[in-house]
């Protein structure tokens, strides 16, 4: 079976022009949060805002930070 896949730490923030993405510390680019600042194109192609977009990225941004305390919680080794 291969190996999985990490993502090293420090994750970031960049906002583009249509979305936030989140990088890891080598460049690869890991998640995209889709947004529109014109709240009739948001709904019309059930976008999220910029703020809303920067929220998630934020929120996913902690991930690293949750893991360890999760695994330990879950009694689980950790990789």
């Amino acid at each position: 079976m291969a190996e999985p896949r990490h993502f090293p730490t420090p994750w970031r923030i960049v906002e583009l022009e249509e979305c936030v993405k989140m990088v890891d510390a080598a460049g690869m680019s890991m998640a995209y949060f889709y947004l529109a600042d014109d709240p009739e194109r948001r709904t019309t192609m059930q976008r999220m805002s910029r703020e809303e977009a920067r929220k998630f990225a934020q929120a996913f941004a902690m991930l690293p930070d949750l893991r360890e305390p999760l695994q330990e919680a879950m009694g689980l080794r950790l990789a």
